[in-house]
């Protein structure tokens, strides 16, 4: 029996001799299963799951997972990390990964010690190994919860307005290209997913990203994936080439996952031929972020100006919406800005759509108010 396959099946088996264990135990007179459903999940999780983890990745209020080894496991919950008592041994934690790679055609090993692939529930998996990493291995596992993948969704979670929720879905309806900004574990990801979510049902989506984690669904979305190099070093799909295999698939809007390398040329490249686009930057600002995407292209080789970057990029950007993580572990949006298309000593002018204020009150977080009108 294949239990991926015939998961009620599996459930039956383990159930039949978890409770045939029982019987024999008690005719016996030896220790018996106490918890019956309870050793039927454990054995479940070990055979078609993942086995100690198979709880974490089931519990809805756990955000991420990430083990500094065996022995050091944390996860966190509401944006707020904890430790928690749960152990592995090496072979166990090894064996995981492997289970966790399997599906996904991907590897590590000491001539790759670094991979990064999804699960199948979409969680986002990165691995690194031993020489690398001193001691044992390092494992993360980013979750990307179903609950928050609607604009709705986020603004009753208070991560953003409802007139700021009623102004991104106008502005993704009407086809305009919104990058969204912030730092790590910000909620820049779970963001553009509500975004796409709120246009997918009109909208011809083509996704591109080194590992797909965007949870995106609608009736024509196309998710692009790359793919690491093999073992003679062949068959590397970069980004770089997937926006350019999107522009041939009549995208209505183009999708970046994450920009961060020579892939932002052919961003602006592609927006510039007027189709829509969105895409997630690491940046501590709005404004920065727009620097960044300035810079980046030059990343793509020696004949890349960036006195040609600037200006197409002020043409084809309306709104970079900037995320950030309170020291509570709340994730809101900070301020939204619109570059103006004019450029002012080399520089993107932009404009402010909405800010934060702070708040008067000490010990209070601030609001984001509205300063103008969104084109």
């Amino acid at each position: 029996m294949d239990p991926t396959l015939d998961a009620e099946g599996a459930r039956a088996v383990a159930v039949g001799e978890v409770r045939r264990f029982n019987d024999v135990a008690l005719a016996r007179g030896e220790a018996m299963i106490d918890d019956e459903p309870g050793c039927v999940r454990d054995v479940l999780a070990a055979v078609t799951g993942f086995g100690a983890l198979q709880p974490l990745l089931d519990d809805p209020e756990v955000e991420e997972i990430w083990l500094n080894g065996p022995a050091s496991i944390h996860v966190a919950r509401a944006g707020v990390s904890e430790r928690i008592g749960l152990q592995l041994s090496e072979s166990m934690l090894r064996d995981l990964v492997e289970r966790m790679l399997q599906s996904t055609g991907r590897r590590v090993d000491i001539g790759q010690p670094f991979v990064d692939a999804s699960l199948p529930d979409g969680s986002r998996l990165h691995v690194a190994i031993a020489d690398v990493v001193r001691g044992s291995w390092s494992v993360n596992i980013r979750k990307f919860l179903p609950r928050y993948r609607s604009l709705d969704a986020l603004v009753g979670q208070g991560a953003l307005s409802p007139d700021l929720a009623a102004m991104l879905r106008r502005a993704m309806e009407d086809g305009r290209s919104v990058i969204v900004s912030g730092a790590t574990h910000a909620g820049k990801t779970t963001l553009l997913g509500a975004l796409l979510d709120s246009c997918s049902e009109r909208q011809r989506i083509v996704t591109v990203e080194e590992t797909f984690e965007i949870a995106v669904e609608g009736p024509d979305v196309v998710s692009l994936q790359g793919r690491q190099a093999s073992l003679e070093g062949t068959g590397e799909i970069t980004l770089r080439r997937l926006v350019k295999e999107a522009l041939r698939m009549r995208p209505d809007r183009i999708v970046v996952g994450e920009v961060r390398d020579a892939e932002a040329l052919d961003l602006v490249l592609a927006l510039n031929t007027g189709v829509p686009g969105a895409a997630t930057v690491h940046a501590n600002s709005a404004v920065e972020a727009l620097d960044k995407l300035t810079l980046l292209p030059l990343l793509a080789g020696r004949n890349i100006d960036r006195s040609f970057i600037v200006p197409a990029l002020a043409a084809s950007i309306d709104l970079v919406v900037h995320c950030v993580r309170d020291d509570d572990g709340v994730r809101r949006v900070h301020e939204v800005i619109a570059p103006t298309g004019e450029i002012d000593a080399g520089q993107i002018v932009t404009r402010s759509v909405y800010e934060h204020r702070v708040a008067a009150t000490p010990g209070r977080r601030g609001d984001l108010r509205r300063i103008g009108t969104s084109r």
